[in-house]
């Protein structure tokens, strides 16, 4: 049925490159969602009616705001898809982690509210009325849900979308509740317990935290979270598969929305190799990068030493030396200038976040580490921040 709904709808589906294919998938999962919720809703807002059960009625409700939530995520897809221009250079594309937010809020809001609802349950019980339409009704519930979850997961994968997959765990935590509230509605038969009331506050607690775990995942890429090592490795091992391309540092993924990522990166050559030749190599490892990965990338090309012993030597104790004061630490840009009276060793130093010792330390620490293997050799050092 997904993939029947997939082909019907979706012009061009296997191309999820493609913005305006992005677009369609995710609009296509919002329409969906809006007629099955409305559904759903309409049918519980009847029995829990005729039941008087109140854990019905706010499973209904829950099913409302689902559909409103889809509204949300269309009109987002929609607006993400919309082209760059003057105001907006690097396109819309962070607005879909924008719609991902505004359906993870109103998740936590209807988390709260039942909270609310469920609490005056208890303090005011009302019998809940067992009928099995009613339990027919919201297991047909359970089976919509979950398909729509299995439909969102499987447009999730297609396109990567943090947006789909809120409404994925929106619709699971959907299935828990209603899951809960069938329980209920048995377990009144025999009890005299406000049942009701208290997997109302159980299903509050499944609907809250799973608005504030999609709040949290749509928040990173905004903030500017970093790219995974899969995706930096698959770059940088594209770049060094060029020959004349001896290494890779500095590479910088700026993420203006799914599909519109910004690279930057430095590329080491030898320093004998032609400039011009060098950056024709540069130019072409740019276009092909953005022709079979969508990526738009920017290379700076960095001149290398390779053929001086002197120099490599140099370069292998300052590696060494970087390496025993912290493994994780790496060192790029390596140039040596000869003097009368010392040497001066210009490099960079790359510290991640991780690593809790100051830049200072660091660098004194270098610097004396080496002077006691070569007096002459005094350090300038500048120090980088692993953005991966």
């Amino acid at each position: 049925m997904s993939r029947l709904l997939i082909r019907l709808f979706i012009k061009d589906h296997q191309n999820t490159g493609s913005v305006k294919v992005r677009a369609r998938y995710g609009i296509l999962s919002g329409v969906v969602g809006i007629v099955l919720n409305v559904i759903l809703s309409a049918i519980k807002l009847l029995i829990g009616t005729l039941t008087h059960s109140i854990a019905i009625t706010a499973d209904a409700l829950n099913n409302l705001s689902d559909a409103g939530n889809s509204c949300i995520s269309v009109l987002g897809f929609r607006l993400s898809a919309k082209p760059a221009d003057q105001e907006h250079p690097y396109g819309h594309g962070r607005i879909e982690y924008l719609a991902g937010m505004g359906v993870a809020v109103v998740i936590m809001y209807m988390g709260v509210e039942l909270i609310r609802s469920s609490i005056e349950k208890i303090r005011s019980p009302e019998p809940l009325v067992f009928s099995w339409v009613s339990v027919l009704v919201l297991l047909l519930s359970i089976g919509g849900k979950l398909w729509l979850a299995f439909f969102n997961r499987a447009i999730g994968k297609q396109i990567n979308s943090g947006t789909v997959n809120a409404v994925v765990v929106d619709s699971l935590s959907d299935v828990a509740a209603t899951s809960f509230t069938i329980l209920a509605l048995f377990l009144s038969r025999r009890f005299t317990l406000p049942f009701d009331g208290i997997f109302g506050i159980i299903v509050a607690g499944f609907v809250f935290f799973a608005g504030f775990s999609v709040f949290r995942d749509t928040l990173a890429p905004l903030l500017g979270q970093p790219p995974t090592k899969e995706f930096v490795k698959e770059i940088e091992d594209k770049i060094l598969s060029y020959d004349g391309v001896i290494g890779v540092h500095d590479l910088i993924v700026h993420d203006y929305g799914p599909s519109r990522c910004f690279v930057s990166a430095h590329a080491e050559v030898s320093a004998n190799t032609d400039i011009m030749e060098s950056h024709d190599l540069m130019d072409v490892i740019e276009r092909d990068i953005h022709a079979e990965m969508g990526l738009n990338i920017t290379l700076h090309m960095d001149p290398i030493v390779t053929d001086d012993e002197q120099v490599n030597q140099a370069r292998a104790l300052t590696e060494e030396v970087v390496k025993s004061i912290d493994e994780s630490l790496s060192m790029h840009d390596f140039r040596m200038v000869s003097g009368p009276h010392h040497t001066n060793l210009i490099f960079d130093v790359v510290v991640p976040f991780s690593v809790k010792i100051s830049d200072r330390e660091i660098t004194d620490e270098i610097g004396s580490r080496i002077a006691q293997q070569k007096s002459n050799y005094y350090c300038v050092i500048t120090v980088d921040r692993s953005y991966q």
